[in-house]
Order: C-alpha cells, then sequence, then structure tokens
C-alpha cells in the first residue's frame, strides 16, 4: 500500500463522465412504480411526464443501461466543488486507538453543505433544457432545498420549496440561503395547497413531514403552467445522479491500492447511501469483491430496521406514484424533535431490494443522543462540524472501529461525511445544554401506520 496523506485531493480530471445505474447489475430490479389511478405498473417515461421532466422520467425507468453520460454543462459545474475529497481520519483513528484504517468522503465543500448539490445540478439542467421555468420541490432539514435554490439560481428557474414545518422553525438560516438564492419557502403543511388544508384540518399542530410537503409540491406543480417538481431522495434517478461520490471514492482508494472492508452510510430517503455505495456494490453483485454495507437510520423513524417491504404512497396526500419499499406508512409523522434530516417515512426501492436480497448487509438505528455524543467526538479529532445526518454513520463507523480495536483486527472503514453542520448549531446547543430528548416509536405505533398500507 502506498503512503496515505490525510488528504486524497483528486484533479478535476477525476469527475467521472458518467453516472452509474446500480440497476443494470441487479440481477431481480426493483419492483416497478405504480400508477396511483389504476394500480398499474408504470412503464414509460411519457406517464411521468406530468410530475417530472422527460428525461429524468426515462432515467427514472431505465433498469438496463449501466453507465449514463453525465451532459458537460452538468460537469462544468461540478467542477465547482468536484472531485470531492477522500480523507483518512488519521486523528479520529488515534482518538479511538483503533488498528482499523478509517476514510470519510466529504461532500460539504459547497454553499448547502452537503451532497444534495450532486443531483439538483442535474435535475435543474434537465428542467431547462426542456423549457421549464418553474420547479417544485420539498425539504426536510434543508439541504435539498439549499442545493436546488442554488442550481435554480444558475439557470434562471423559479423555485418554491415546501419545507417540513419542523425544521422550518428549527432553522431558520437554512431558509434564509433558500430565499438569498431566490427561491420562495413555505412551511408544510400549509394553507396554500388542498392536501395542505386537509392535512391541517386533521392534525392542527402537526409539526410535518417529507410526506406532507411532498403532496404539496406535487400538487402545486401539477396545477402550475410550466412547472415540474423534482425530489432530492428516494428516486432512481437521484441515486443514479449520486453515483458520483461512491465512483470519485472508489478511484481514490484505488490511486493508493485500498478498499473497503466496510462502507457506512446515514439513511433517509438513500441517496447518500445510494451513492456511495453503488459502485462498490457493483463489484459486489458480479462477484468480484465482498465488502461489508451498513445502513444507518434515526431511531425515532426506523424504515429499514423496523418498516414493512411492501408497495406504499411516496407521500401523505396519496397523490404521487406507489414504490416497493420498507415502509413505516405514508401517514407516519416522525418526531419532530429529532434534530436531523432522515425522516422520510420509506426507503429508495433501489436500497431496499438490496436489501430485501441480503446484498445490503445490515440496517441499524440509532438515538440522536448518541448520535451528537459521535458528532462531537468526530469534530475534536478532524475540526469539522458535521451534519446531523452524517453523525449516524459517523456513530457507526466509531462503533465498528472500536469492534476492531477489541478484536485487534486491521480493517477498512469508508463512511460518506454528506454535509456540515453549520446550519444546525440549535441542535447543538440543544445537545450540549442536556435538553436534547430521544423519541422512539413503539410498536403499536408503528402497527397503526402498517395497518394502513394500500392492499396491493
Amino acid at each position: 500500500m502506498k503512503n496515505v496523506p490525510y488528504r486524497i485531493n483528486l484533479s478535476e480530471e477525476y469527475i467521472p463522465k458518467q453516472w452509474y445505474n446500480v440497476r443494470a447489475d441487479m440481477k431481480e430490479k426493483p419492483e416497478p412504480l405504480l400508477n396511483p389511478a389504476t394500480m398499474k405498473p408504470i412503464t414509460k417515461p411519457e406517464e411521468l411526464g406530468g410530475i417530472f421532466c422527460l428525461e429524468l422520467a426515462r432515467q427514472e425507468l431505465d433498469d438496463t443501461t449501466a453507465f449514463i453520460d453525465i451532459p458537460e454543462e452538468i460537469r462544468d459545474y461540478y467542477r465547482t466543488c468536484r472531485p470531492a475529497p477522500l480523507i483518512r481520519a488519521y486523528n479520529l483513528e488515534r482518538a479511538l486507538g483503533t488498528p482499523a484504517k478509517i476514510y470519510y468522503k466529504f461532500e460539504g465543500n459547497n454553499t448547502s453543505g452537503s451532497h444534495k448539490l450532486n443531483s439538483a445540478i442535474a435535475q435543474a439542467y434537465y428542467a431547462k433544457a426542456q423549457g421549464i421555468t418553474k420547479l417544485t420541490t420539498e425539504t426536510g432539514a434543508g439541504q435539498w432545498g439549499t442545493a436546488l435554490s442554488m442550481a435554480c439560481a444558475y439557470f434562471g428557474i423559479d423555485l418554491t420549496v415546501f419545507m417540513v414545518k419542523g425544521s422550518y422553525q428549527q432553522k431558520p438560516f437554512r431558509r434564509n440561503i433558500i430565499e438569498t438564492f431566490g427561491g420562495r419557502v413555505i412551511p408544510s403543511p400549509s394553507d396554500t395547497t388542498q392536501v395542505g388544508r386537509k392535512i391541517l384540518e386533521e392534525m392542527p399542530d402537526t409539526s410535518g413531514s417529507l410526506g406532507c410537503a411532498i403532496s404539496e409540491a406535487v400538487e402545486k406543480a401539477v396545477n402550475t403552467e410550466n412547472c415540474r417538481y423534482v425530489l432530492g431522495s428516494v428516486l432512481n434517478q437521484v441515486l443514479l445522479h449520486q453515483s458520483i461520490i461512491g465512483l470519485e471514492a472508489k478511484t481514490a482508494m484505488e490511486l493508493y491500492d485500498e478498499y473497503p472492508d466496510i462502507i457506512i452510510g446515514c439513511a433517509g430517503g438513500g441517496s447518500n447511501l445510494g451513492g456511495l455505495i453503488s459502485p462498490f456494490m457493483r463489484d459486489k453483485l458480479r462477484g468480484e469483491k465482498n465488502p461489508y454495507f451498513i445502513a444507518v437510520e434515526p431511531a425515532s423513524c426506523p424504515s429499514l430496521s423496523r418498516g414493512s417491504y411492501a408497495y406504499d404512497f411516496c407521500d401523505t396526500g396519496h397523490v404521487t406514484p406507489l414504490a416497493k419499499m420498507y415502509t413505516l406508512g405514508s401517514k407516519f409523522i416522525p418526531s419532530a424533535n429529532h434534530a436531523g434530516g432522515l425522516r422520510y417515512h420509506g426507503m429508495s426501492p433501489v436500497i431496499s431490494k438490496l436489501y430485501h436480497d441480503g446484498y445490503l448487509d445490515e440496517a441499524r438505528s440509532y438515538k440522536q443522543t448518541e448520535v451528537f455524543e459521535a458528532a462531537e467526538i468526530f469534530a475534536k479529532a478532524e475540526g469539522i462540524l458535521p451534519a446531523p445526518e452524517s453523525s449516524h454513520a459517523i456513530k457507526g463507523a466509531i462503533d465498528e472501529a472500536l469492534k476492531c480495536k477489541e478484536a485487534r483486527e486491521e480493517k477498512t472503514i469508508l463512511f460518506g461525511l454528506t454535509g456540515t453542520g453549520y446550519f444546525d448549531l440549535k441542535a447543538y446547543d440543544s445537545f450540549n445544554s442536556g435538553t436534547m430528548t430521544d423519541r422512539i416509536p413503539d410498536d403499536c405505533e408503528l402497527e397503526k401506520y402498517g395497518t394502513e398500507l394500500p392492499k396491493i
């Protein structure tokens, strides 16, 4: 093995020229999306054309093309913040006293402070190419809304963001950045849409959810001229765009004759996890390597570890297509006190299928207080204040490194540091002041929402 520096910075020639579509190498494909009106499989891009841009709809349904060219205009924008560095966490290794080698792929070198810009710029590009002048979306913790506002400003597209009300109240600076880039932010659920008014009537004090915000964004898109809806996670197209994370990480590790034994990603809707693991998953699917994959999710919203693998609506208002995924139920409202953005009721159909078929090895959940304990250990060692979402992966990596210490075993661990936590200082203040609490749904609560799943 070559002597590995702290920070492996690739030159721009290493920005991938193609995204990788992991579905092409899956022996059994994810189940098709279902039309909510007919409950029949969606097979043609035109069936999604009223909601999504047509090229994005094609990417959503493409199960066979392994590598898809990245348009040069997107690669030009990627050059502003990519390739993103792969960092050897020497200081964290020393702090833990572990023989494990720990690497993290850092995606926070842009104003949005997260990996979300990788897909935002792609989706805005395809909207502009189609002549679309307006976009709507949802955002949870605000990273996606921030990234999309940057992309829409770049391409001159109007943007409306429905932000989960709990996050809207907790994270005003995210809202300020979206507005600085020209986006309009509406706390969800709101009285600006029919579905929002219905949800408020049923649950007037709700803090909202991504499912609620998706419903509102879709309703506004389909009722607004020359407007489409875009989503920051879950969808096949998003995992495709985010594969740039794993492609760069794999190239950087290969330059130093390294290959991860364990790969860890935080899991909410699946965009970061799917993007990080996809190129390595290709090796596993093809029988060339056998890395161990771990998905880490919040105990307050444990879709993979405690959900049902079933068809469910992707939104609370039941206006979107249905997806076969691990789900807690579309009506599930996660705890408002959870500080991270991993609050979606379901999981990416690709991630769900890989987990169901045993290729994604493990799903584990952590309480937010223990996640923030890990975040502070990491920050003190590595000098980066991590996003709460990323800190789930950090907690998983620390646990695996301590197992290596106990077993006196040297393993190579790779995890995704999806972004920075500088807009999450209220959450850190809550943790440091001792007022942060943990809210974990009990079995009765999950069973209640599970019984409301569509009968397919």
